[in-house]
């Protein structure tokens, strides 16, 4: 009764007097320590029990008491309760098993945790979900969708949140029509009023590229929460729809949902995309002084990146020696970005001087750097620049671009020759330049080497991935039908005047994502009206806005855990996420074009620095 009600001081003296409690006491006592998050006191409490106290420990204690090691990111003691289950020979129990395979998930020992889930001969639900949830949040998330796949084979019905982690996967790996797939199980199974459910799919829509669909999810969801609502905000963020995204922040306000530090995050994010900075402004303001926020370094980023956009750079410098933390790499990557929008080559390489200070191992910064020298046609310092990469052996994050055809995925690099169609590819691409230069397209080759012709600099440039993707969709694709490509790197300009260029010619909806945002093409217009693409961003993220959509899914993630460990008996602790994202991919691993997919999608985000897990 006192652990129900989170008196936990009034359980332990109750406990302490009693003379020699039994298995079943000893059970409560670490399972309502647990429970009430004392997870190192619950170890300890163990430790008396098996050592101290003598007492006979059953399957329900280790059950109880796993979640712990989890919690405390300690591998060791999950093992060494491992290895007590199997010298007890209880390991074999299916409900010890499960809860060990979701112990080892959580600590990222993948491996051990396939290991019994496969030696397992009776699979509970709770045992599926927990390999799943595993590996997607490990970012293996293509063996997270298989294994839902074949659950799905053997026609076991899915808990909600097995179907969010899976919705989660979708969107990390920008499968939209595997999340259409998922989505329809979901109405199959009625699971559509679960307001988990509907949040993760309104998540997956917009970060899929449908944002119409998420914003219709929304509008029928009877019932929403804060996550709800940050989801659909941020989703405006990364489509460019600053003004939407205001307005819902506004609607939100109105209606008295509890706000968080994400949701002024997602807000000013979309007010960053979108030239909107004294709505920027307005919701910083009243983020401290009516809603008494303390900013973290990731808002005074995203308000660096409002007004260094909008060309304030002279006030955007101001505003970070203002700052009352210390501003970091991605406060000084946004006034860098910034600079090279608006060709300020004096504040840049104040912003880059701070930025190689804090770490000096990042290429983006030298890339971006080097690009507005060649911009300021300074190509002396450029190529000093491109130097000091060179003799510092930094590799550049190479650029890729993913197209899913008849569900099946391509992916491109820069000049790929690779693809059985290439013949047709590069046959398409001249065609479509012949036609527009005609209709008055210019490559724009200004960051290219300056020691090469003209005419070399418009073949460097004319061969990108997304080029390329796009050439293999107009063949490969029905007419008439949209195009969706996927870049892990930002689209550079002369790329998004070839995207609007053949939007027109071939009269085909044409939607890009890069390492930044949502640009939807349409009869040669994009939907960023061209605000963000003032200068060349051909570079790697340098912690600027990627970190800030970092910190956004990060906690999207952990916030949806914490809510669905109310209602879920089953789903297991909520571990830490933020720092302990990583990478399961080495160049050998990369099979697939898949899996090559991914493994960039995920470069560009573990470069980068992630928000410690906050409440959402």
């Amino acid at each position: 009764m006192y652990f129900r009600l989170s008196k936990v001081g009034y359980a332990c003296k109750v406990f302490d007097e009693i003379p020699e409690p039994d298995t079943v006491l000893w059970n409560t006592m670490i399972s309502g320590l647990v429970k009430n998050c004392f997870f190192e006191e619950s170890l300890r409490v163990f430790k008396d029990m098996v050592v101290a106290g003598g007492t006979r420990f059953d399957s329900t204690t280790l059950i109880a008491v796993l979640p712990a090691p989890a919690e405390l990111q300690e591998l060791r003691v999950g093992m060494m309760l491992h290895c007590l289950a199997v010298k007890s020979g209880m390991v074999s129990k299916p409900s010890l098993s499960t809860a060990l395979t979701s112990v080892y998930s959580q600590l990222c020992e993948i491996e051990s945790a396939r290991q019994l889930f496969d030696g397992s001969p009776d699979k509970p639900l709770a045992s599926w979900n927990s390999m799943i949830s595993g590996y997607a949040q490990i970012g293996q998330i293509e063996m997270a969708i298989s294994l839902f796949q074949e659950m799905q084979g053997l026609e076991i019905c899915p808990y909600p949140v097995t179907i969010t982690s899976i919705l989660s996967a979708c969107a990390q790996l920008r499968a939209l029509s595997l999340g259409k797939w998922v989505h329809r199980l979901i109405k199959n199974g009625s699971f559509e009023s679960n307001i988990y459910v509907s949040t993760a799919l309104v998540d997956m829509y917009a970060k899929c590229g449908s944002i119409a669909e998420a914003r219709r999810l929304f509008d029928n969801m009877q019932e929403k929460d804060v996550v709800t609502w940050n989801a659909m905000i941020s989703g405006y963020g990364l489509h460019g729809h600053g003004r939407e995204a205001v307005n819902l922040f506004t609607k939100m306000v109105e209606s008295r949902i509890s706000l968080t530090g994400v949701t002024f995050l997602s807000v000013l994010y979309a007010c960053s995309h979108s030239g909107l900075v004294s709505e920027g402004e307005e919701v910083f303001y009243s983020m401290v002084h009516d809603h008494g926020f303390e900013p973290l370094v990731e808002h005074y980023a995203c308000m660096v990146d409002l007004l260094s956009r909008a060309g304030k750079l002279d006030k955007a410098l101001e505003f970070i020696n203002k700052m009352p933390v210390l501003p970091g790499t991605s406060v000084w990557g946004a006034l860098l970005g910034g600079c090279m929008i608006h060709k300020d080559k004096n504040m840049a390489q104040l912003a880059s001087d701070k930025l190689f200070e804090m770490d000096p191992e990042s290429v983006g910064c030298y890339v971006l750097l080097s690009n507005i020298y060649s911009a300021d046609r300074n190509y002396s310092q450029a190529a000093s620049v491109r130097e000091v990469v060179k003799r510092r052996n930094l590799e550049k994050t190479p650029g890729g671009t993913l197209i899913d055809i008849n569900e099946t995925p391509h992916v491109f690099t820069s000049d790929d020759r690779s693809h059985p169609q290439r013949e047709a590819i590069y046959l398409k691409l001249e065609k479509l330049m012949g036609e527009m230069r005609e209709a008055g397209f210019q490559t724009q080759t200004i960051t290219a080497l300056h020691d090469v012709e003209e005419e070399e600099k418009e073949l460097m440039v004319k061969v990108h991935s997304e080029k390329l993707a796009i050439a293999f969709g107009l063949i490969a694709s029905e007419p008439g039908t949209e195009i969706r490509i996927f870049k892990n790197l930002r689209v550079c300009l002369d790329c998004h005047n070839f995207t609007k260029f053949v939007s027109k010619i071939s009269k085909r909806a044409i939607v890009a994502r890069d390492a930044s945002r949502f640009h939807h093409f349409k009869d040669g217009v994009c939907s960023c009206g061209d605000y963000c693409m003032s200068g060349d961003h051909s570079c790697p993220s340098i912690a600027t806005n990627g970190s800030i959509e970092a910190s956004l899914a990060t906690n999207t993630l952990a916030i949806n855990v914490l809510f669905l460990r109310r209602h879920c008996s089953d789903l297991p602790p909520l571990r830490s996420l933020a720092g302990n994202r990583r990478s399961s991919f080495s160049i050998s691993d990369l099979q697939s074009p898949t899996a090559l997919a991914m493994w960039w999608w995920w470069r560009s985000v573990t470069t980068i620095s992630v928000l410690p897990s906050q409440s959402r």
